[in-house]
């Protein structure tokens, strides 16, 4: 069942999308990367328009399926956490979800681990059946992000979805929780961005995520 979005605009960057890639000297075309937050119901765009990554702009998820956690089999409804690449083929202009863009799901992990899955998009509407649901108005400027970065030349967009923000503070919270073990896997991943401001290298051996120097 999808999970309906309570509005809570504190500390959200919502100026328009024009205004910020002025502010930080940027533009379609640069090459951006997305991380997803359940918990807050939000996907943060980063751009690079120099030597790191900067916070570009942020958009509530209208919707979205399921709890924290990952994604199993197909027809769980839930929708994926990890680490996942969007590359041209990927992106789907015709849409019955106005735009969209397929996570990659199910990944290398989730093979691995022996996770099934199909057709997990961002996409605009505000219906999810596993979906990350960004509206209309939304997903046409993500969209228009993805697909310039991509034609100008960046081989993949990755998209990091979190449960929650991975401090060790809100870490501790969960750490009774049924996915904890997978969570702090994820974290690793986390906490290489946080402290470089660039996307990891991410590979899987031994059915974990294995974080690596950033190859951007």
């Amino acid at each position: 069942m999808a999970k309906e979005v309570p509005v809570n605009k504190d500390n959200l960057i919502d100026v328009s999308l024009d205004e910020r890639l002025i502010l930080l000297s940027a533009k379609v075309g640069d090459p951006v990367f997305i991380r997803i937050f359940k918990e807050e119901s939000l996907l943060e765009v980063w751009i690079r328009s120099g030597a790191e990554y900067q916070h570009l702009k942020d958009y509530f998820i209208c919707a979205y399926s399921g709890y924290l956690g990952p994604k199993l089999q197909e027809g769980d409804r839930q929708a994926p956490e990890g680490f996942y690449k969007v590359k041209k083929y990927q992106l789907n202009p015709n849409s019955k979800f106005h735009l969209s863009f397929n996570l990659g799901f199910p990944n290398a992990y989730d093979r691995a681990n022996e996770r099934t899955g199909s057709f997990l998009m961002i996409h605009g509407n505000c219906i999810s059946d596993g979906c990350y649901a960004m509206t209309d108005e939304k997903i046409e400027e993500i969209y228009t992000l993805v697909e310039g970065a991509l034609q100008q030349g960046q081989k993949y967009v990755q998209v990091h979805a979190f449960p929650f923000r991975m401090t060790d503070e809100i870490m501790a919270l969960y750490s009774e929780n049924e996915w904890y073990d997978f969570w702090v896997n994820l974290q690793e991943g986390y906490d290489y961005f946080e402290a470089e401001k660039l996307p990891p290298h991410v590979k899987v051996d031994n059915k974990q995520y294995t974080i690596h120097e950033a190859n951007e």
